[in-house]
């Protein structure tokens, strides 16, 4: 039996498929968002993105300390989890890229049109805000002038699948018994 078949020093084997990472980036709808302060510290949020063409759209107002960060680095990362969504728990993404700010009035509501639809498609989680959501009122809430939109371009993936993590243990339990019972 293989070292990666009795312990979990090494998980490259098991990646999300790329199939796999599309669906989570389709479905999570939350992301945790990382950037940089000043003194290089990492920092975090969670806030809601819609995936466009490979990319990671988000909002936020110009007086979110991200945003400022942002402005001085763009260097980022973005974190997804299927915590909440039909593929349930265990599979994960993390993209480090970097993020650039959007003002112009085109991209805004072009994102928060696409922002809204998609939380009021989302299906019935029991969160109060997301029930019964009117898209065109929450367009108009987010469209403020103190408003931006966050593009994030990832560069490199860590995707990771706690299925097939799940089925290698199942494997080395069933080989391990095995094992036992022939001594």
């Amino acid at each position: 039996m293989s070292d990666q078949a009795t312990n979990y020093d090494d998980v490259k084997q098991y990646r999300l498929d790329p199939e796999r990472e599309a669906e989570l980036v389709r479905t999570a709808g939350e992301c945790v968002f990382c950037w940089a302060n000043k003194a290089g510290h990492p920092l975090g949020v969670i806030t809601a993105y819609v995936p466009v063409d490979g990319k990671i759209w988000m909002t936020a107002t110009r007086e979110r300390v991200r945003i400022k960060a942002i402005a001085r680095d763009g260097r980022s990362s973005v974190v997804i989890t299927s915590k909440g969504t039909p593929m349930g728990g265990g599979k994960t993404v993390t993209y480090k890229g970097h993020t650039v700010i959007h003002d112009d009035e085109k991209t805004k509501l072009w994102m928060y049109n696409l922002l809204a639809r998609g939380m009021a498609g989302r299906p019935d989680d029991g969160n109060e805000f997301t029930r019964g959501l009117n898209p065109e009122l929450f367009v108009k809430f987010l469209d403020t002038p103190e408003r931006v939109v966050l593009e994030f371009t990832p560069e490199m993936s860590i995707p990771f699948d706690g299925d097939k993590m799940a089925q290698g243990t199942a494997a080395a339990y069933a080989q391990f018994a095995k094992d036992a019972a022939e001594q």
